[in-house]
């Protein structure tokens, strides 16, 4: 289906441009949302007819887009969530937690602005696209601990999971005796007994 686009749209175009797209994409997402009109000649007609209008309506809402944009850019929320000693989180972090933790922190975002390329399953710190206007975008930290203690780490670029994972390996290299037998636990009181032959005091 070709399509006059009324904003500029990712990967697709300009105010202005006709572009063809599929028919689903138009019918379901880009005509409902007012992205976009049926490239058919009465709405080219309007559409340059009211060129002008629209042109001064999306630079006052670009505007007004780029002075939020300096209460959005670099935020950072913290999102508690319980996960396996892998870092795999029992769930996912959704586009929905996003907006609720920004818009906690004084953000005032809506959920159609995330852009979450795909959801966030494992504990780390992740950068998030937030769409403010079509032509203005900042991006925002996803800190993702199991404490806030953890957070605070994440966020001064510890890797939580690796520094985990070196005290797990740390912790079984000290228990271990090269020179014991096999099958035997390398122990101190083993080398406080006495040997064979002597008598204990």
């Amino acid at each position: 289906m070709d399509i006059i686009l009324l904003e500029r749209v990712e990967k697709l175009g300009a105010i202005g441009d006709v572009v063809s797209v599929k028919d689903g994409y138009a019918r379901n997402y880009l005509l409902p949302n007012k992205k976009a009109l049926r490239a058919n000649d009465r709405n080219k007609k309007v559409f340059e007819a009211n060129r002008a209008k629209i042109e001064a309506e999306n630079a006052e809402k670009r505007s007004e887009a780029e002075k939020h944009s300096s209460n959005v850019e670099g935020k950072q929320v913290v999102l508690i969530r319980a996960s396996s000693n892998s870092g795999q989180l029992y769930g996912s972090v959704s586009v929905r937690d996003i907006v609720d933790a920004l818009n906690a922190d004084g953000a005032d975002v809506a959920k159609q602005m995330i852009v979450l390329e795909r959801p966030i399953k494992t504990l780390g710190v992740f950068d998030v696209r937030v769409n403010l206007h079509p032509e203005v975008s900042v991006t925002v930290k996803v800190n993702v601990a199991r404490s806030p203690d953890e957070a605070e780490l994440q966020s001064q670029g510890v890797d939580v999971m690796a520094a985990m994972f070196e005290q797990d390996t740390a912790g079984f290299t000290e228990a271990y005796d090269p020179n014991a037998e096999p099958g035997e636990i390398a122990t101190e009181e083993a080398e406080a007994a006495p040997a064979e032959g002597e008598e204990q005091a």
